[in-house]
């Protein structure tokens, strides 16, 4: 089984060098490299004969932050899935990062084994919100009217069709899954997949999953 390719950033020295020791102790985790900030992160990405899978960031890293490294690594990396680390758990934070296509989202004090999990998932599924996350963003758009609104806030209609597509990706569906699910082929599947993109105004799985949990279209088990 081919491992995890992992990078992380961090400019905490002591924390950096604890997740490096975590991510050389699991069999199906590689560690290629890290950094103490942005910057050196994507330097050393440039060099490297093969990308990574799997990037760690911090958010709050001085000369450049998560939110400016995030939004690099897709533009030039896209392949990358970024998770992001982060003392914050505001809302706004955690959508702006998302919206700049973050695959993931933590806060920095989870237990060992929700990491696992999340880099685990992100690579299998694309994506990784926990109950926490998913919870403040719901309470964040409780006051919001039921219009239903793409991230730019622009008014949006889905079919029958969409919505239960959108149902099955945001319980981690791949697009076989939900194609044997719904009865339908895989190719039509990509295709709502995409229109949901389009119309949502979203990067990545992730962006999907934000976009309907603040529109009320997804009620996870909190």
């Amino acid at each position: 089984m081919n491992k995890i390719r992992i990078v992380l950033a961090d400019d905490q020295q002591l924390f950096r060098q604890s997740l490096a020791a975590l991510v050389h102790s699991i069999d199906a985790f590689e560690l290629v490299a890290e950094a103490g900030d942005g910057r050196s992160l994507l330097k050393i990405i440039k060099d490297l004969a093969s990308l990574p899978d799997i990037a760690l960031i911090d958010m709050d890293m001085p000369g450049m932050n998560g939110l400016e490294l995030n939004t690099i690594l897709q533009k030039d990396f896209p392949g990358i899935k970024t998770i992001a680390l982060s003392v914050h758990s505001q809302e706004r934070v955690i959508a702006k990062m998302i919206d700049t296509g973050a695959s993931g989202y933590l806060i920095k004090n989870c237990d060992i084994e929700e990491l696992i999990n999340a880099i685990h998932t992100v690579y299998k599924s694309g994506f990784y919100l926990n109950n926490h996350v998913l919870q403040s963003i719901r309470n964040a758009s409780a006051h919001r009217n039921k219009t239903i609104r793409s991230i730019s806030h622009i008014p949006v209609e889905l079919t029958g069709r969409e919505k239960e597509i959108l149902q099955l990706i945001c319980r981690e569906y791949s697009n076989a899954e939900i194609s044997r699910e719904l009865f339908l082929s895989v190719r039509t599947v990509e295709g709502h997949r995409n229109n949901l993109l389009a119309k949502a105004g979203c990067r990545n799985t992730a962006g999907l999953v934000l976009f309907a949990v603040r529109n009320g279209l997804f009620e996870a088990a909190f």
